[in-house]
C-alpha cells in the first residue's frame, strides 16, 4: 500500500475555533472545542482511506483560533503539513471573519455543534454568511438533534455529511496537479478524446500530456521495458487469460504463431503504457531516465481505433488489465484509463475510484430494451428489478475485470471491492470467468483479444459522464441502479445481436416518474454520450457533492433531495436546487479558472 503518484498524499485539516474573550470564557471553552476536534480527527481517520490503501491523517490546529493572528498560525501549519481540506468545528459562538480560513483553494466546511449551552448554531449562521459574502463557498454541518455540552460523540446524520465531505474534497486535493495522459488523441470523431486541456485545468487542477501512440512502438522496438516483468506478465497471461472461441470467419482467422505475436505484443503494451503513466524504476536502471520517470498521471486513455487497430493489435487486454485491481503482480490498486482515450469518461471514472477506492467500469451506453422488444426477440418476459426494460452495458473489451462481480462483500452479495480487501480467491475468479477471444478484424485489422464476460447478480452501482456544453462548460450526469443476471436464454439472445465477444453488464436505473428518470428509455434517451462509467455503489450524492465543489453543475440525477450536499451559498442561488447549482456554478466559476 503505496502513493504510486509524485506528491504526498493531502491531510485534512482540523480547525477548532473559539470565543477569544479570555479571562473567564475561552478558558471555559478549550478543552470542550479541542475535544471536538479531536473526536472528528478520530472518526475521519478511522473511516477513510486513499486508493493508494493509505489511510488518512488529520492536522489539528496548535491552539484553539480566537482570532485572527491564531488563524494566521493555523494556516501557516497547514501548509507545511500538506493539508489538503479544512474542516473548522466549535461548540460555541466565535468571531465569525476573525477565525475564518481565507484559502480559496482549500475545500472547507464548518461543523456548529448543536447545543443549547452555548451558540455553535449562531456561530455556524454567522460563518457562513461570511464564507458567503466573501464569495468562499463553504460546506454548514449542524446536527438534526441537541446534544449536550459534554458530549463528544458525533451523530448519525453529523458523520455522514462529514464522510461526504471529506470523501469528496480528498479527491479535490489529490487531482490538483497531477496529469492526464492523452496516448494519441481523437478517436473516429469522439468529442470527448478531442481532449480539452483548459477543462482539465481550470476545473480539475490536472495537467494535460499528450504524447504520440508511436512511442509504444519505439519502447517495443528498442526494449524500453522491464524484461524480467515482461516474462513474468507473459506466463502469467498464458496461465490465466484463456482465449475464447475465434469469432472470425476461417479465411480471416490468424494462424498461431500470429496470434502468439499479438499476445506478446498486448502484454509489452500494458507494460509500456503503465511506465507511461507512473514511470519505472527499473528503466532508469537500464540507462532511460526520461521514460523511467513517467508523466505522474493519475488517469489517462489511448487512442486506438482507427490509425493503431487498423495496423496493430487492440488495446482491450491492456485497457482492461489495467482497470482492474490485480495483475502478474498481484493485487494492487486499479489504474483509472479510458478506451478510445475518452477524457470525458476518464473523469467520472477517476471519480468515482476517488470515492470509492475501487475498479470503474468503461462501458457504452450501447441499447435500450423494452420488455416489449425482449420478449418479441426472445418470447421471455423480463422480471425483477429488469421488468421495466434494461440498457445494454458493453464495450470492445477495456472494462475492468473487478466487473465480473466475483467479489463478495461482508454479507456475502456480489461487490466489487477495494484492492485491500479482495481476496486472492476472488481475483482468480474474476479471471476464471473471463475469456478472451480474438478481436473481430473487421472491427480490428491489427487483431488483439478482447474480454469476454458477463456481470453476474445484482450490484448497487451509479453510472456518471461528464460532457462540455458551449456556452456552459461541463455538466456531469448521474444515474444510481443496479446491475441484474439476466436468465440465459434471454441474456444469449440479446447478447449475440450486438457482440458476444465483449463484456456486458445489464443495467437497471432508479426510474422516479418524472423527467430523465420517468423510465428506463427516459435514461437512455437523456444520456449525453456514448460512453459512461459505472462505479460500485450508489454514490450520486458523493459525485454531487464533489461536482459542487469543482464547480461543475449536475443536469441530471436520481438522488434524493434529502441526501444532496451542497455549499450553503447555493441556497442564495435560488430554492430549486438543480437551478440554483448552475447559476451558483456560473457565479463561482471553474476552481482553478480565473475569471
Amino acid at each position: 500500500m503505496a502513493n504510486r503518484l509524485i506528491g504526498d498524499l493531502p491531510k485534512v485539516g482540523i480547525r477548532p475555533v473559539i470565543d477569544g474573550r479570555e479571562n473567564g470564557v475561552r478558558e471555559s471553552l478549550e478543552v470542550q472545542v479541542m475535544e471536538l476536534a479531536k473526536a472528528a480527527a478520530a472518526f475521519i481517520e478511522s473511516n477513510l482511506r486513499f486508493p493508494s490503501g493509505e489511510k488518512v491523517e488529520c492536522v489539528i490546529a496548535d491552539t484553539c483560533i480566537g482570532g485572527v493572528a491564531e488563524a494566521a498560525m493555523c494556516a501557516s501549519k497547514f501548509k507545511k503539513e500538506g493539508v489538503g481540506v479544512s474542516l473548522t468545528v466549535t461548540p460555541c459562538w466565535c468571531y465569525g471573519t476573525e477565525v475564518m480560513d481565507t484559502d480559496p483553494l482549500l475545500p472547507k466546511a464548518v461543523w456548529g455543534f448543536n447545543g443549547t449551552e452555548r451558540p455553535g448554531a449562531v456561530y455556524l449562521a454567522a460563518a457562513l454568511a461570511g464564507y458567503t459574502q466573501k464569495g468562499l463557498p463553504t460546506f454548514g454541518i449542524y446536527g438534526r438533534d441537541v446534544q449536550d455540552a459534554g458530549d463528544t460523540s458525533i451523530p448519525a446524520d453529523v458523520q455522514e455529511k462529514l464522510l461526504r465531505f471529506v470523501k469528496s474534497a480528498l479527491a479535490v486535493a489529490q487531482m490538483k496537479g497531477k496529469s492526464y495522459l492523452s496516448i494519441g488523441y481523437s478517436s473516429m470523431g469522439i468529442a470527448g478524446s478531442m481532449v480539452d486541456s483548459n477543462f482539465f485545468q481550470d476545473y480539475l487542477g490536472i495537467r494535460t500530456e499528450f504524447v504520440e501512440s508511436v512511442e509504444i512502438l519505439r519502447r517495443i522496438d528498442e526494449g524500453i521495458y522491464d524484461e524480467e516483468e515482461y516474462q513474468k506478465a507473459l506466463a502469467w497471461t498464458k496461465a490465466n487469460c484463456k482465449e475464447g472461441e475465434d469469432p472470425n470467419a476461417p479465411e480471416n482467422q490468424a494462424d498461431d504463431a500470429r496470434k502468439q505475436v499479438e499476445w506478446e505484443t498486448v502484454v509489452k503494451m500494458t507494460l509500456i503504457c503503465r511506465d507511461m503513466m507512473i514511470g519505472n524504476q527499473k528503466l532508469i536502471d537500464k540507462g532511460y531516465r526520461e521514460e523511467g520517470l513517467g508523466r505522474n498521471a493519475i488517469c489517462g486513455g489511448f487512442q486506438g481505433q482507427r490509425q493503431w487497430t487498423d495496423y496493430k493489435p487492440n488495446a482491450d487486454f491492456t485497457e482492461a488489465i489495467l482497470n482492474s485491481s490485480f495483475d502478474w503482480n498481484g493485487i494492487r490498486e486499479a489504474f483509472v484509463f479510458a478506451t478510445e482515450n475518452d477524457s470525458l469518461n476518464a473523469v467520472p471514472m477517476l471519480f468515482g475510484h476517488l470515492l470509492t477506492n475501487t475498479a470503474q467500469i468503461f462501458s457504452d451506453v450501447r441499447t435500450y430494451w423494452s420488455p416489449d422488444a425482449v420478449k418479441r426477440v426472445t418470447g421471455k418476459e423480463l422480471s425483477g428489478l429488469a421488468e421495466g426494460g434494461i440498457i445494454h452495458l458493453i464495450n470492445s473489451g477495456s472494462t475492468t475485470l473487478d466487473a465480473t462481480a466475483q467479489q463478495r462483500n461482508t454479507e456475502g452479495e456480489p461487490a466489487m471491492k477495494p484492492f485491500w480487501e479482495i481476496t486472492e480467491e476472488e481475483a482468480q475468479k474474476c479471471l476464471d470467468n473471463t475469456k478472451w477471444p480474438q478481436a473481430e478484424r473487421g472491427y480490428f485489422r491489427g487483431g488483439g483479444y478482447s474480454s469476454q464476460f458477463k456481470t453476474e447478480g445484482e450490484m448497487p452501482v451509479t453510472m456518471s459522464r461528464v460532457n462540455l456544453v458551449k456556452g456552459i462548460g461541463p455538466v456531469l450526469q448521474i444515474a444510481e441502479g443496479w446491475t441484474v443476471e439476466l436468465p440465459d436464454e434471454i441474456h444469449t439472445v440479446l447478447d449475440v445481436r450486438t457482440n458476444p465477444t465483449w463484456p456486458t453488464t445489464w443495467f437497471v436505473p432508479k426510474t422516479t416518474g418524472q423527467g430523465a428518470f420517468k423510465d428506463v428509455y427516459s435514461v437512455m434517451a437523456n444520456w449525453g454520450a456514448n460512453h459512461g462509467a459505472i462505479s460500485y455503489g450508489h454514490i450520486g450524492a458523493d459525485l454531487i457533492t464533489l461536482a459542487s465543489m469543482l464547480r461543475i453543475p449536475v443536469s441530471m440525477h436520481n438522488v434524493s433531495e434529502d441526501n444532496i450536499f451542497r455549499p450553503s451559498a447555493w441556497a442564495s442561488f435560488g430554492e430549486e436546487k438543480e437551478g440554483s447549482d448552475y447559476r451558483a456554478c456560473e457565479n463561482y466559476g471553474a476552481l482553478y479558472g480565473i475569471k
